[in-house]
């Protein structure tokens, strides 16, 4: 990764790190998850930057590198909108590709909305575009991992029993497999790793510890409020209708898409919403199916860019 350049950006007021590669006109800015940085983009940096598509991944307010934000408890969705915008403007960037997993996908498609003129597509990695998103927290049982980290106090309890190195490990084990993570009435989440757990095989522990020493830096204090303690903030949009082209990649094996009802959703729902929807499922994939099989989502996200540049 020595290729791939740093520096911080000043987006009114709060220095944000980005990462970036590559050189020419149609950049591509890619948005991460939790419990992920810039360097979950790793994969697709490189592969960008190789094509022609210089690649911009920047760390969120109060993740990895980046600033935290001066009350992290008020933290929201609406803050990364912003931060977006000013991000492409300190760095004069007219039009972007957006590139977007996990809660990334939620501010790739609202800036998308709120600012058509300055996006040229979306491709988002598991996460659907869902304009109405109080719905989804009503069907949550008590013990799923949302709900738990979405009461204040209860995260930071479970959490720190372990170092961060540990607590980003048994995340990436949990969101690794097909269920749901989902911890009994007498558990925490992170009671439902064994230390004995292996990683997946895509994940190394170079990677971990790049990962865990990070995360040692940033705490979590803003990653449990955005997304978990924002989920249900609401922007009213006036017209909620995505305009611009849109790449929707799932995993098979992605435990997301498994929330009641969210694969009829996906399937017949979010065309309503984006009319210019492509939909392409990797059978095996994962929650993280970017750094499982990145030869694959590279290729799809290289050609839905040729189709629409």
């Amino acid at each position: 990764m020595d290729e791939v350049q740093h520096k911080f950006v000043d987006v009114g007021g709060l220095k944000l790190h980005v990462a970036e590669i590559g050189t020419g006109p149609n950049v591509v800015l890619l948005l991460h998850g939790f419990p992920e940085i810039w360097y979950s983009w790793r994969h697709q940096m490189i592969a960008l930057a190789t094509a022609g598509f210089p690649a911009i991944a920047p760390d969120h307010r109060g993740y990895g590198l980046s600033e935290p934000p001066p009350q992290p408890d008020k933290a929201s969705f609406a803050d990364i909108l912003t931060d977006l915008l000013n991000l492409l403007d300190a760095l004069q960037i007219a039009k972007i590709f957006l590139v977007a997993k996990d809660f990334g996908a939620r501010p790739a498609y609202l800036f998308a909305v709120l600012h058509p003129e300055r996006v040229l597509g979306v491709v988002t990695i598991g996460s659907p575009y869902m304009p109405k998103r109080s719905t989804f927290l009503k069907y949550l049982p008590e013990g799923v991992y949302i709900s738990r980290w979405r009461e204040p106090g209860r995260a930071e309890a479970d959490f720190g029993r372990l170092d961060a190195k540990t607590i980003v490990r048994n995340i990436y084990i949990l969101f690794s497999r097909s269920e749901i993570p989902m911890a009994a009435e007498n558990q925490e989440i992170m009671d439902l790793v064994d230390s004995s757990t292996p990683l997946p095989p895509w994940f190394t522990e170079e990677d971990l510890a790049t990962y865990g020493t990070l995360y040692e830096k940033s705490g979590f204090q803003t990653a449990l409020q955005v997304p978990y303690r924002s989920i249900g903030e609401d922007f009213n949009a006036t017209d909620p209708i995505v305009k611009v082209p849109v790449l929707l990649i799932t995993g098979g094996k992605d435990y997301s898409c498994k929330f009641p009802g969210m694969e009829d959703y996906i399937n017949s729902g979010m065309k309503e919403f984006i009319p210019d929807l492509e939909i392409k499922l990797l059978p095996e994939g994962t929650h993280f199916v970017q750094e499982q099989s990145p030869d694959e989502v590279n290729q799809l996200i290289l050609t839905f860019f040729a189709k629409n540049v």
